[in-house]
């Protein structure tokens, strides 16, 4: 048995990383965890926004299933345990630091112990109307949130300090196996940095490779977030100072991750702990004009996920799809304790580093589109299923930045991806449950 640190940072698109082929930023403690430890190449989040992907980790369950669909935290269904309850009440001492956002008060999770969470305040997210779309009049205004603020890192530094005291002081007490979770807000937007790291990157003012001229950012759940974030309304200036924001937050994260590394090697605990780095979902960040989060393309769905410690082989690449649920599931594998049976989700230990059946599985039915929509990733295919919209088939291999939808020209594999989403769910049914669901809060908000 070993002990497991789960670090969960937020809104971290992967391939603005080193590891990930990023060209320049800067995240060379991610890249000695890579050495360390394994690279799990394309992972996923059960769902690209706060709420519903955090509550599915924390719940080991799909967010259909949570009914956690969007940041609006209005009437919730509370009672799904966390791994963290499951695990203290096995006899592991679990903890957790930082943002909770999830189906329940940070109180009510369960963890033997809990500190410095931050809830979503009530009612959260309250623009998340799909019939009709609601539009944030105040959106375009985000757009501004970028550029230096000497305190732009002092909420997360106070967490990760308390952490890492946990680490060097209580940890080594402890006479049974422990989880430790820690959670910071960066990279998420807005993108401010401290005077250091803005100065990083004035070469890291560019502009995405393939923009609103592309066939993917012409199909209507694109121009559906577009609309509601007032994505078109953004500028040049400010789309340079956002991706150049950006940059410096990832490498503040980096930075973190090599004080938990330093911190851990200065204790007894090296080589009895594992440490994973992912984090929620990712951010466009101005790929085909779109911004933040809740697409299910790759930039916004996909996340980091490096592994190291005793479980797990040195400098070994998975190209196997994982996702986020696969990360909880690692924790009950390293350190003994027994997961419930229906809980979604494998150890990363168990995954083989290229098995072509293996499914990933994402969904979304949160603001800023349509109707709901549903992702199937299988060897080098992704399938994106929309209910109110044509569906998209991308040969990843070929066409990593999903620029040519081939639903038409590979009808087969396009009918057998879909087999795979309807073992999971019942897509049509779970989309008119998540509107009636979203109604009912609605209507609750109108009543308050």
């Amino acid at each position: 048995m070993s002990n497991f640190i789960v670090f969960l940072s937020d809104e971290h698109n992967p391939f603005y990383s080193s590891v990930y082929g990023h060209p320049f930023v800067q995240t060379p403690n991610m890249e000695r965890l890579a050495r360390q430890g394994t690279v799990y190449r394309n992972a996923y989040c059960p769902s690209p926004l706060c709420t519903p992907s955090r509550s599915a980790f924390l719940s080991g369950r799909r967010v259909h299933e949570v009914q956690a669909y969007s940041n609006c935290n209005v009437n919730l269904p509370r009672h799904f345990p966390t791994y963290g309850r499951v695990l203290r009440d096995e006899g592991v001492h679990s903890v957790h630091f930082g943002k909770t956002h999830v189906y329940d008060k940070a109180e009510n999770l369960g963890f033997a112990e809990i500190h410095m969470a931050k809830d979503g305040k009530a009612p959260g997210d309250i623009n998340f109307s799909r019939r009709p779309l609601a539009i944030r009049k105040d959106a375009a205004e985000r757009a501004r949130g970028y550029g230096v603020k000497e305190e732009a890192f002092d909420a997360d530094l106070r967490v990760m300090d308390a952490a890492l005291q946990w680490l060097r002081e209580t940890a080594p007490t402890l006479d049974r196996p422990w989880s430790l979770t820690i959670n910071l807000v960066n990279p998420h937007f807005p993108q401010w940095n401290t005077q250091e790291f803005w100065d990083l990157y004035p070469h890291g003012e560019d502009l995405p490779r393939y923009g609103k001229e592309q066939e993917s950012a012409d199909h209507p759940y694109a121009r559906d977030l577009r609309a509601h974030f007032e994505a078109d309304l953004f500028t040049e200036e400010q789309a340079l100072g956002l991706r150049r924001g950006y940059l410096g937050n990832v490498t503040f994260i980096d930075r973190q991750v090599g004080r938990l590394l330093d911190t851990l090697q200065s204790t007894s605990l090296a080589n009895v702990t594992n440490v994973v780095y992912t984090s929620d979902h990712g951010d466009m960040l101005g790929k085909f004009g779109m911004w933040w989060k809740c697409s299910l393309y790759e930039d916004s769905v996909r996340i980091p996920v490096i592994a190291s410690g005793p479980d797990f082989g040195k400098g070994a690449v998975v190209d196997t799809p994982v996702d986020l649920l696969d990360v909880q599931a690692s924790i009950f594998r390293a350190v003994g304790a027994e997961r419930p049976s229906d809980w979604a989700g494998q150890p990363l230990q168990d995954v083989p580093a290229s098995d072509p059946e293996r499914v990933v599985f994402s969904e979304y039915h949160g603001h800023g589109t349509r109707s709901g929509a549903y992702m199937i990733r299988k060897g080098e295919w992704k399938l994106i299923y929309y209910m109110e919209a044509p569906h998209q088939l991308f040969q990843l291999s070929d066409d990593p930045d999903e620029l040519r939808n081939v639903y038409a020209e590979f009808p087969d594999k396009a009918l057998e991806l879909e087999g795979e989403l309807r073992r999971i769910c019942d897509p049509e049914r779970e989309n008119e449950r998540a509107h009636a669901f979203q109604d009912e809060q609605l209507r609750a908000l109108a009543a308050r």
